[in-house]
């Protein structure tokens, strides 16, 4: 709970900081960067919330890592966090900075997850089905789980709609279950 706090009043403020330097863009495209580096590598997650490596140190490797590749207002905003020795919280931060950026920018994301990987086609149809439900602009996550065999699940929001054929094989599993005939003798 701590940490969400914590995450959401500096993702606030840095989303106030951006649009008042006019940045609000370039910042979202650094977020999903520094994004991208946190889940790509899990031991630069534990670097950062390391209690034992001071922050003069973390500092160095941060401005090594993103060297040329962020803007400066976020450059100068991650040092920031890490003087304040809220460097451990950085990962979500950025998760919030761009929850709120989504939000501010009308902007739905839908989780569809697949056996297979989706081809350009597919991927249209879904973004046409989820932008009639909504007025929002529409960016696809996409997920592969091949224990669902085929078909398709998608989540915007608390919405869901499972079409995926292990679901279907469940209910008719479900159905024989419950067989309501009587067997004859």
């Amino acid at each position: 709970m701590q940490g969400t706090r914590v995450a959401a009043r500096y993702a606030k403020s840095f989303i106030d900081l951006t649009m008042e330097q006019g940045v609000l863009e370039q910042a979202y495209a650094d977020m999903k960067t520094i994004s991208s580096v946190c889940e790509s590598n899990h031991d630069f997650v534990t670097f950062l919330k390391s209690p034992i490596i001071n922050t003069d140190k973390k500092q160095a490797i941060l401005k090594e890592i993103f060297a040329g590749k962020l803007n400066k207002v976020t450059d100068a905003y991650i040092h920031l966090i890490t003087n304040k020795k809220r460097e451990i919280f950085l990962l979500e931060i950025v998760s919030e900075f761009i929850k709120q950026y989504k939000e501010k920018k009308k902007i739905l994301t839908a989780v569809v997850t697949t056996a297979t990987r989706m081809d350009d086609i597919i991927r249209k149809q879904v973004i046409d089905i989820v932008k009639n439900s909504s007025s929002s602009d529409v960016v696809i996550e996409e997920r592969i789980d091949e224990n669902i065999i085929g078909g398709f699940i998608i989540r915007v929001g608390d919405k869901q709609v499972d079409a995926s054929i292990s679901r279907k094989l469940n209910n008719l599993k479900q159905s024989f279950k419950e067989n309501p005939f009587i067997k004859e003798f």
